[in-house]
């Protein structure tokens, strides 16, 4: 006798106990890796410092290559995994997530510079040129990451952009590594170690508040502007949005220079006003030191307070997957 419909393995029923079963060794899965962003962190940072510790005692420097690389792309990488850990779904596979990390970070680095070589030139606004063109660039590669994507909700944006900023800036921070080792010393050039160091461990600081946070919140709004699209759109919002973060990211770039102007409004010392009557913008004094580094770290601390509450809030208020099936299901055959 055939069972009723409702008992077949084809039903509706069995396919959403199969979508719970998947989702809870998913879930378990991601509970079994939930540190493993803090192991790869821990690792890597010994792996840079034991390479900077070989490379000053023995004077090796095919070993800078390795030191570039791992201070360069250590947080980034991990800031990536930290994603992973905390969110997985059907759609956004590691494999997935790597190829937008290593192939939208060099699309994006690629493009700003040869717009930025075509474009800006110095001036004051030199640094909304930089936000608008890099952030342009990331958007733009994210876009053609996710083209051909099943299925566009807010969450997945947010790590697939984020992968692309990571991997941008990871490829910016290896170039500024390579260039604060080379210090031209009169007639000759020297590597510094100390400078590459240096440059590599405040570059590690504020990776997570760069360009992996400014991509995360574009990622965000475009996939929630494209959810009943075929292909990415880019509308009002995320163009309104773009801009905001280009202008974000332009006060991040120029916030020494908006330091010092107003340390020196603050407290000009007569030589000072005289020469910012000029046009002038000299370096702060010593009695000013303290109150400089108070606004410009302060300054950046409130430009990531701001982006972190923007990213939070896309986050929280995000659309949630649709219950598909997992992809692995076959249906199984009626019982005769």
């Amino acid at each position: 006798m055939e069972k009723p419909a409702e008992e077949k393995g084809t039903s509706h029923g069995d396919d959403e106990s199969r979508y719970d079963f998947w989702m809870v060794d998913s879930a378990s899965r991601v509970a079994a890796y939930a540190h493993a962003w803090l192991r790869m962190f821990a690792i890597g940072l010994l792996l840079w410092v034991a390479s900077v510790v070989v490379t000053a005692l023995t004077g090796n420097t095919n070993l800078i290559p390795t030191i570039v690389l791992l201070g360069s792309f250590l947080v980034p990488v991990t800031a990536v995994v930290w994603y992973m850990d905390h969110y997985r779904d059907q759609i956004l596979s590691p494999q997935r997530v790597l190829y937008a990390f290593v192939v939208g970070g060099v699309l994006g680095v690629l493009g700003a510079s040869i717009l930025e070589s075509w474009l800006l030139s110095d001036g004051l606004l030199v640094y909304v040129g930089v936000g608008l063109i890099e952030e342009g660039c990331k958007l733009l590669a994210l876009v053609l990451i996710a083209w051909r994507l099943p299925r566009y909700i807010t969450r997945d944006g947010v790590v697939l952009g984020a992968a692309v900023g990571f991997g941008f800036g990871a490829l910016e921070s290896s170039g500024y590594a390579f260039n604060s080792l080379i210090v031209p010393y009169g007639h000759v050039v020297v590597l510094s170690l100390p400078r590459l160091v240096a440059t590599e461990l405040l570059r590690g600081v504020l990776a997570p508040v760069g360009h992996g946070l400014w991509t995360a919140i574009l990622g965000g709004i475009l996939f929630r502007a494209s959810r009943n699209a075929r292909h990415p759109r880019v509308t009002l919002g995320v163009v309104g949005a773009y801009l905001l973060v280009s202008l974000l990211h332009a006060f991040w770039d120029s916030m020494r220079g908006i330091a010092l102007v107003l340390t020196e409004l603050l407290t000009a010392t007569p030589a000072q006003r005289i020469a910012l009557t000029s046009g002038q913008l000299p370096p702060p004094t010593p009695a000013q030191e303290t109150l400089f580094l108070i606004l410009q770290w302060g300054g950046l601390a409130v430009i990531s307070v701001i982006g972190f509450l923007w990213l939070r809030a896309i986050w929280l208020s995000a659309d949630q997957p649709q219950r598909y099936p997992p992809p692995e299901s076959v249906p199984r055959a009626a019982p005769a």
